[in-house]
């Protein structure tokens, strides 16, 4: 989840559910907070606090995400900015194998389900072909940011980074964490909190009442966010990052035709779908020998017996 929270465009939301802890990580977080789990903290019982809001599973979830951040930010920035093509071309295929497990869940497709499988598609599809825009620098907004980006970062499809993106905060909060701007950060942070809670608890409710649209919703929001990870883009617009080096603002989709013409590079074709055919079959692998069986009638506060 860490690694693929790193690009803008690939979803640590996306790694929770091709390995399927999804759900139990959304009523994880939300039981954080939960009337349940807080009468233990008001009775001075930490230990079954700690059972009641998962913190083992959170803990290894929180510590492989840090430490992804922590070894494998800059490698990945390597290759995207080294092997770009290669890169995009595995998470386009990892993200389009996904969507066919996601889509298993639902064990009855209807009209409705379909409807709101378009949805999703509409959905994920308008956000990545919205233009990056000035905004403040106002710590309320940064507030705003840390609400919304990890909101999207547990949203299969979309990242947080991209949303930073969006909202004209990515460079800052780039330039921020590299030149350790506590309050910055501190506040970007307070948000994510908030954020992070506040719709945990609204996600699993729409996952335990009405699961089959919301599954739909989520796996249509995933097939359209590919237009975001296509392999071949042109750059309309770019920027200087914190170590200096330009990176894209603003991209185009082309054929691997019009990339070659107008980057006068071969288009690795052969070696893009060969990255493209590995990532569905980790996905493969993944859902055969690793991912958690997830249905509707799982509820984490009973298999926890609370």
């Amino acid at each position: 989840m860490g690694a693929a929270d790193v690009i803008p465009g690939v979803s640590g939301g996306t790694i929770a559910f091709i390995t399927g802890i999804y759900e139990e990580l959304i009523d994880s977080i939300k039981s954080v907070v939960a009337p349940e789990s807080l009468k233990y903290l008001k009775s001075f019982s930490l230990l079954s606090y700690l059972k009641a809001i998962n913190a083992d599973f959170l803990l290894a979830v929180i510590g492989g995400i840090a430490i992804s951040f922590l070894s494998l930010a800059k490698l990945m920035q390597y290759l995207l900015t080294n092997h770009p093509i290669f890169i995009w071309s595995f998470f386009f295929g990892l993200i389009l194998a996904s969507v066919w497990f996601v889509a298993k869940i639902i064990e009855k497709w209807n009209v409705s389900t379909y409807l709101f499988f378009i949805t999703g598609i509409i959905l994920g599809f308008a956000i990545t072909t919205i233009t990056p825009t000035e905004t403040p620098n106002d710590l309320w907004f940064i507030f705003i940011c840390g609400v919304v980006a990890i909101c999207a970062m547990i949203l299969p499809g979309i990242s947080g980074s991209f949303i930073l993106l969006l909202m004209g905060k990515y460079i800052y909060m780039m330039s921020a964490l590299s030149s350790f701007n506590f309050p910055i950060i501190l506040v970007f942070l307070l948000g994510a909190a908030v954020g992070i809670l506040a719709f945990s608890n609204f996600l699993s409710w729409l996952l335990h009442h009405f699961h089959a649209a919301t599954i739909a919703v989520l796996a249509g929001f995933m097939l359209g966010s590919l237009n975001k990870v296509w392999p071949w883009k042109v750059a309309t617009q770019t920027f200087i990052d914190a170590q200096g080096i330009i990176r894209p603002l603003i991209e185009k989709n082309v054929l691997p035709s019009t990339y070659l013409i107008e980057n006068k590079a071969e288009p690795y074709l052969l070696g893009a779908i060969g990255f493209a055919i590995l990532g569905a079959i980790i996905i493969i692998l993944f859902e055969r020998f690793f991912s958690k069986p997830v249905t509707k009638e799982v509820d984490l506060r009973e298999k926890l017996g609370l």
